[in-house]
C-alpha cells in the first residue's frame, strides 16, 4: 500500500492537473464564441458562391477559365487542415484517419498539402509527399491569411500540374459533434438542377437564358474564381478553428472532472492509510503498556 507521503504528492500533483484543465477549459470557451460566430456569419456567403459558381460552371466549359476544366491527366491533391497544438480529443485523428482512408483508397498519383503541425507530423510518418507546409492560421484565421495557399493552388491548377484538389477539413456541427469531412474545391461541380439551355453557347454575351457577363465573361470569372478557391479555403480554415476549441473544451472539461474523481479517491485512499496508522500506533502503545 502506497505510503502518506506518496498518496499527498499524488493528490498534490492532480490538484495541479486540475488547475490546469480548469483554465485550459475556460479559455477555449472563450474562444470557441468568437470562432463559433465567425463559422456561421461565413457560412451564407460561402453557400451562395458555391451556388452562383456551380450554375456558372454548368453553363461554361474549361475553354473559358482553366479553373472550370475537367482533365484526366496529372495528379490529385489533397489539402489537409489540422491544428497545431493537441489537447483537443479525438480531433485531429479523425481528420487524419479520414484523409488516410482517401490516401489508400485512391489509386492514382496524388500530393498533399498540410495545413497545421499534427497533419503534417502524421503524414511524414506515413510516407505520404507533402508538396507544401502551412502552419495554422492561429485563433482568428483572417482571409489574408488563405491567400498564399490559395494562389499556390489556383497556379498549380492553372498549369494542369493537378487534375482534382480536395479540402479534408473538420466541420463544426455543435458543440459536442465536430465531423471529418471532405470537399472538392476544383474543378467547380456543376449544379446538378441548373439548365445550360441548348448546348450553353454563348451568343452576344448571353449564355442560353441563364447568365448575361458584363464584362466578358473571361474578365469576370478571372476576378471570380479565385476568390472562390480562397472562400473556400477560407471556410474550411473556420470550420477546423471552431471544431478545435469546441473539442478542446468538452476534452478539458472531462479531464477536470476525472481529477476531481481522482481526487477524490486519493483522499479516500488517505485517510485510511492514517486511519491505519494511527490505529497501528494506538495498538503498539497498548501493548507496550500491557508489556510493563
Amino acid at each position: 500500500m502506497p505510503s502518506q507521503r506518496d498518496i499527498r504528492r499524488r493528490i498534490t500533483a492532480s490538484k495541479n492537473i486540475r488547475q490546469i484543465t480548469r483554465a485550459m477549459q475556460f479559455v477555449a470557451a472563450s474562444k470557441l464564441r468568437r470562432a463559433q460566430e465567425s463559422t456561421l456569419a461565413a457560412r451564407p456567403y460561402s453557400e451562395l458562391l458555391d451556388e452562383i459558381l456551380a450554375d456558372v460552371a454548368a453553363v461554361l466549359g474549361g475553354d473559358e477559365h482553366p479553373l472550370l476544366s475537367r482533365r484526366e491527366a496529372g495528379k490529385r491533391l489533397i489539402v489537409l487542415i489540422t491544428s497545431d497544438r493537441g489537447l483537443a480529443g479525438p480531433l485531429n485523428t479523425n481528420a487524419i484517419r479520414f484523409a488516410s482512408k482517401e490516401i489508400v483508397d485512391y489509386t492514382g498519383e496524388l500530393e498533399l498539402i498540410s495545413v497545421g503541425r499534427k497533419g503534417r507530423d502524421a503524414m511524414r510518418r506515413a510516407g505520404v509527399p507533402i508538396v507544401a507546409h502551412f502552419a495554422g492560421f492561429g485563433d482568428r484565421p483572417s482571409f489574408d491569411d488563405i491567400l498564399p495557399l490559395a494562389r499556390m493552388i489556383t497556379d498549380e491548377y492553372e498549369c494542369c500540374t493537378y487534375n482534382q484538389v480536395d479540402i479534408v477539413f473538420t466541420r463544426f456541427v455543435s458543440t459536442l459533434v465536430q465531423r471529418a469531412d471532405m470537399v472538392q474545391l476544383l474543378p467547380i461541380k456543376p449544379s446538378s438542377d441548373t439548365d445550360p439551355g441548348p448546348g450553353g453557347a454563348r451568343i452576344g454575351g448571353i449564355l442560353g437564358s441563364q447568365f448575361i457577363f458584363e464584362p466578358e465573361p473571361e474578365i469576370v470569372l478571372n476576378e471570380l474564381l479565385p476568390r472562390y478557391v480562397g472562400t473556400r479555403l477560407y471556410q474550411a480554415a473556420l470550420e477546423s478553428a471552431a471544431s478545435f476549441y469546441s473539442s478542446q473544451m468538452v476534452a478539458m472539461k472531462n479531464a477536470t472532472e476525472n481529477a476531481d474523481e481522482l481526487i477524490e479517491d486519493l483522499t479516500l485512499s488517505y485517510n485510511k492509510a492514517r486511519q491505519a496508522s494511527i490505529t497501528s500506533e494506538l495498538i503498539e502503545i497498548a501493548s507496550g503498556a500491557r508489556a510493563r
